[in-house]
């Protein structure tokens, strides 16, 4: 055989290798962002459109009747879901001293036991593991709760105006919103920003744990995706898309940021008009915050009082009864 025919050959099939490997990568990019048509299973769920849900506007509070409003207030109950680890013990300590006192019921989940604060010890290192177990776990422990807050420590929530964002939405509906993102053809809710779940959204989401066709506990990628676009994928499986929260104004109520970063950004992009360029008098999160950021908030959401107001508001949201609440 000839020298320049071995190098054609040799040629030949090095070309193939990277070929098939570029396949084979496509093939898992595409996987990671499109896991219901690569699965191959059938596409049995329309395109969807809807991207925004909004809190309602003073004008729609004011078409409720009192009675309604009144039945509306006592139902609207949210279990929070904060996952923690004790390495990070400082943002766990804060997260529990500051705004998770205002849940309706508010349980820590960690990866691995505590003796310094008291948690679900899941005893799982994984990331997305972890979050099933907790998610299995508020399921089965929700009781007559039937909205759910899914945080990161290092996440502050004002949970009064979440509530105000849940108002008129009903909880056996399939519920997924936050902060709205998108890798490839996934759109995912962001877990630095804090995710919302509905009953329903659970429902069909535990239910679909147990199928690991449509959502496996470990990832079958090439490399492993982040557990909120796992999360995301796996909702999608049953019909349940993320939508993005805003105020009535179409402003995020989830932010990426801490408010002061957003404040800081406004001062320089905005200086004329700094409040209304940084960010919704009705934001729900905030996130990066240190835990003296979270005390500095604490204070301003629900200590700090000017002289004189008379809080005669179209609504207010009361702490659950017996709690420790600021």
């Amino acid at each position: 055989m000839s020298a320049s025919k071995v190098l054609s050959e040799g040629g030949s099939f090095f070309k193939g290798m990277l070929m098939g490997g570029i396949f084979c990568l496509v093939l898992s990019l595409l996987a990671s962002f499109s896991p219901i048509s690569i699965s191959g299973t059938e596409e049995h769920h329309h395109q969807h459109q809807h991207h925004h849900v909004q809190a309602p506007s003073k004008d729609e509070l004011k078409s409720i009747s009192d009675a309604d409003m009144q039945q509306l207030n006592e139902e609207l109950r949210v279990y929070c879901v904060i996952m923690v680890q004790p390495k990070a013990l400082v943002y766990w300590a804060a997260a529990l001293d500051t705004w998770s006192k205002h849940c309706d019921k508010a349980v820590f989940y960690t990866s691995e036991n505590s003796k310094a604060l008291d948690a679900v010890d899941l005893n799982e290192k994984d990331d997305w593991a972890r979050l099933r177990k907790a998610l299995k776990h508020a399921y089965k422990h929700a009781g007559n709760l039937r909205w759910f807050f899914v945080a990161q420590p290092t996440t502050f929530a004002i949970i009064e105006n979440l509530k105000y964002l849940l108002l008129t939405k009903d909880p056996n509906d399939p519920f997924y919103m936050g902060n709205l993102m998108k890798s490839g053809e996934l759109e995912y809710v962001s877990f630095d920003s804090g995710i919302v779940l509905s009953y329903e959204a659970l429902r069909r989401l535990v239910n679909t744990f147990e199928d690991e066709a449509k959502c496996p506990e470990r990832g079958r990628a090439l490399w492993k995706l982040s557990d909120d676009k796992q999360l995301a994928a796996c909702l999608k499986y049953t019909g349940v898309f993320a939508e993005n929260g805003e105020d009535a104004n179409g402003k995020g109520l989830f932010n990426s940021q801490s408010v002061y970063r957003m404040i800081t950004d406004s001062m320089k992009d905005n200086p004329n008009n700094v409040v209304e360029g940084c960010c919704s008098d009705m934001a729900v999160t905030y996130s990066g915050m240190t835990p003296n950021q979270m005390q500095v908030m604490m204070f301003g959401v629900y200590r700090l009082r000017p002289y004189g107001h008379d809080f005669h508001d179209v609504l207010a949201f009361y702490p659950p009864k017996d709690s420790d609440n600021d």
